[in-house]
């Protein structure tokens, strides 16, 4: 009979319910599955749910571990739509190991598998003189023979002329008869995946029908034995804790299996799209922003909120709709894309209770898409410089491959009739998307950027391609009222558009105020000017350093006293938008300093590198100016920051802010306002500030401060969700409805004014 008994590892495996736990670096897990009557059991909706849980967990490495011949299970695959995703293949019971990346076959597996095979003609010709043995005609077999027989034709004799040959035999579903290679079978084909990859005991998952899949059960990992098995294998299989028999059919039970693990997680009602993961991976670790603010510790927020996965659920059923849009659980998954060198190598876990759902993606298409498609082509439209657009259709391809698999990764995460919620330019092509493969979700998505004028939106070559997807959106959000006129233009002739909501994002003040309270900054000499934003042409940084060389050659009086502290983080490695804004950067500083520098002081202290918040929150403490000079711009949550840090320690510094950030339609004629392009207005401004008076000066840092009327960042984000939500069923009304403290706008937000 097939499979020689293995030896029990029973100190190296888990029983279902109870798999390890790694804090630090994500275990490969593997689920081996038998294809006919367990992958292929069941019914199709069952098949849908489990290929659907498959992909929203990339971690999980799916082995075929079947009866078939390579042929037949490449035609499957062509074939069938609700099958998973193989990695690798064990065919020709165990005669065979094939990679399916490419489909090949892998000889330093298959060699020592295959030894001692005498040949397929000489086993005919052996087995000859059996007559009740009726051989399989027209299947392609590979290391084996393969034969019809009845029960009663299994005699000694038989087995005993297979066993003169040398080889081995495995007979299952009282009709099947496999003459195999005497060191073949599928346990002993996946023992040798196992000992090649350093898989563990512990992250496997077996599951079967027939006796053919028996050596699996022997491997001493977790397993299931699925409700539609011949009766022999679950006799004679493993009785112990790790082997579960289980009385749902085929797929059902490979996936209620993998949920009683703890390996899968639910379909959500909330799936939150974004290009990023809410973590940095750093030295082979995930690590948090510092920052309370800003929109990655604002969805952190929200999903730690997420309800625990139950440890058993019902096979049968989506995940229930547990959200409360008062403040109660949220049932939600964050899909996000992770740059992966190695498909087969997965990346560290994310920290406990982050719900996250990774979708790899290739470096060289992360670089196609985000380096140059998103930061070349798009970026430039939304800072309204059309005139640095850079379209490449090899890097377009890229954008339009990743957005295609974010639409594909999404519907996996989500259940019927779930909520979804993108975000940002990224995903300007997953809205059309998911309408056409899910028609029940529901679709918004909000921007963090300034949105363009429609002349300017129209300068992207692909702009009919990305207007068409964003007309499919149930709801769009933005920070200003003027971002969502320009949306709303650019739609004009969508007579069902999507609402539109306006909903500023705010810091969380409390947060904010409480760290600033608790620090002691080291006190500073002279009077400094502070910013402190990311490398980007938009937030003209050049221009600082020439508007601060020219109000020296204006105010002898500054030289010596004055000093402008730059912290300007560079963006990440591969971005070359922004190369030429840096050399430029650096050469003006430079220029600057040599100019001016004397004895134990220079103009311009530049900090390339990003700074952990307390670092920062100590430079806000410190100064006198805090100077936002962006030609384009969302919120600009660091004014917002610096404001807050200021009222709560009684300080004297002042805010210049550009007019053309979100936050200056905020505060109105209440904000020192400087307009980037006009030169001679960022020196005047910038004088203005340094002139007024430190009464004058607190005065209008509490007034700005008051004015921060925003809801705490994980209130604004419930909100947001409602407001998509509330698009369900209402056949999308041009009735715009407005954020907290927003306008409420009906009929045509291009009627609304800032």
């Amino acid at each position: 009979m097939s499979g020689r008994a293995h030896g029990s590892a029973a100190e190296d495996r888990a029983p279902l319910g109870d798999a390890e736990r790694n804090g630090e670096a994500a275990a490969r897990r593997v689920l081996v599955a038998d294809l006919d009557g367990t992958l292929l059991g069941g019914d199709d909706e069952a098949r849908l749910r489990l290929r659907r849980a498959l992909r929203r967990h990339p971690e999980i490495t799916v082995v075929f571990a079947t009866g078939r011949g390579l042929a037949s299970v490449r035609a499957l695959l062509r074939e069938d739509p609700h099958l998973p995703t193989p990695r690798w293949i064990v065919a020709d019971v165990g005669a065979s190991v094939v990679d399916a990346s490419d489909m090949r076959h892998v000889t330093a597996l298959e060699g020592p598998l295959r030894a001692g095979w005498p040949g397929h003609d000489r086993v005919r010709r052996a087995l000859r003189r059996f007559p009740q043995l009726r051989y399989q005609e027209g299947v392609a077999q590979e290391g084996r023979c393969s034969y019809h027989l009845a029960p009663d034709g299994l005699t000694r004799a038989l087995t005993g002329a297979v066993e003169a040959l040398g080889c081995s035999c495995s007979y299952s579903e009282e009709r099947y008869f496999d003459v195999l290679p005497p060191g073949a079978g599928k346990g002993q084909a996946v023992r040798r995946l196992l000992d090649r990859h350093g898989w563990r005991r512990t992250d496997l998952l077996v599951a079967g029908d027939s006796l053919n899949d028996l050596s699996l059960f022997r491997l001493g990992a977790n397993g299931v034995i699925v409700g539609n098995a011949e009766a022999a294998l679950s006799e004679r299989a493993p009785h112990d804790p790790y082997t579960h028999r289980s009385s749902l059919d085929g797929a059902a039970a490979i996936l209620s299996a993998l949920r009683r693990l703890g390996w899968v997680r639910p379909a959500a009602s909330v799936v939150i799209g974004y290009h990023r993961a809410p973590a940095r991976l750093s030295g082979g670790r995930w690590t948090r922003p510092t920052s309370p603010n800003g929109i990655l510790p604002t969805l952190t927020s929200l999903l730690a909120e997420s309800p625990d996965a139950p440890d058993v659920e019902s096979p049968d059923v989506e995940s229930p709709d547990v959200d409360s849009p008062d403040g109660g659980r949220l049932d939600a998954v964050w899909a996000a894309a992770v740059p992966v060198a190695k498909p087969d190598v997965p990346a560290p876990s994310f920290p406990a209770g982050l719900p996250v759902a990774p979708l790899p993606v290739a470096p060289a298409r992360w670089a196609g898409y985000f380096h140059r498609a998103c930061k070349e082509a798009l970026w430039p439209a939304l800072m309204s410089r059309p005139d640095l657009i850079r379209h490449n259709a090899a890097d377009w391809h890229d954008y339009e491959q990743v957005n295609a698999a974010f639409a594909r990764h999404i519907s996996d995460h989500a259940v019927h009739g779930a909520t979804v919620w993108l975000h940002d330019y990224n995903l300007w092509l997953v809205p059309g998307l998911l309408k056409d493969a899910r028609p029940d979700l529901v679709v918004g998505a909000f921007h963090h950027t300034p949105f363009p004028s429609p002349e300017v939106f129209r300068r992207l070559p692909a702009a009919e391609q990305l207007r068409a997807s964003l007309a499919r959106l149930d709801w769009a959000g933005f920070h200003t009222a003027g971002f969502a006129r320009h949306f709303g233009r650019l739609l004009g002739d969508h007579a069902r558009g999507p609402r539109v909501g306006v909903h500023p994002l705010g810091v969380d003040r409390e947060a904010v105020a409480a760290l600033a309270r608790s620090r002691t900054p080291t006190a500073e000499e002279g009077t400094l000017v502070l910013s402190v934003e990311r490398l980007d042409y938009a937030k003209a940084p050049v221009l600082k350093v020439h508007a601060l060389a020219a109000l020296l050659e204006q105010e002898p009086g500054l030289r010596g006293r004055l000093r402008f502290r730059l912290v300007c983080p560079p963006p990440e490695p591969g971005i070359l938008a922004y190369e030429a804004t840096r050399t430029e950067l650096e050469r003006a500083v430079s220029a600057l300093n040599d100019r001016w520098r004397r004895r134990g002081w220079q103009p311009v202290e530049y900090i390339p590198r990003a700074l952990p918040f307390n670092e920062v929150m100590d430079h806000y403490l410190a100064a006198d100016v805090f100077w936002v000079t962006s030609l384009a711009d969302g919120m600009n949550l660091t004014a917002q920051e610096y404001l807050v840090a200021q009222a709560a320690t009684a300080r004297t510094g002042v805010l210049v802010l550009s007019r053309y950030t979100g936050a200056a339609r905020q505060f109105g004629k209440a904000a020192l306002l400087t307009d980037p392009r006009r030169p001679h207005d960022l020196v005047d401004t910038l004088r203005r500030a340094l002139a007024m008076p430190p009464a004058q000066r607190r005065l209008n840092t509490t007034r700005l401060a008051r004015l921060l009327s925003a809801p705490p960042p994980a209130v604004w984000a419930r909100d947001v969700v409602a407001a998509i939500r509330a698009t369900a069923g209402n056949g999308r009304p041009d009735v715009v409805p407005g954020g907290r403290g927003g306008p409420r706008w009906a009929h045509d937000p291009t009627a609304a004014t800032a």
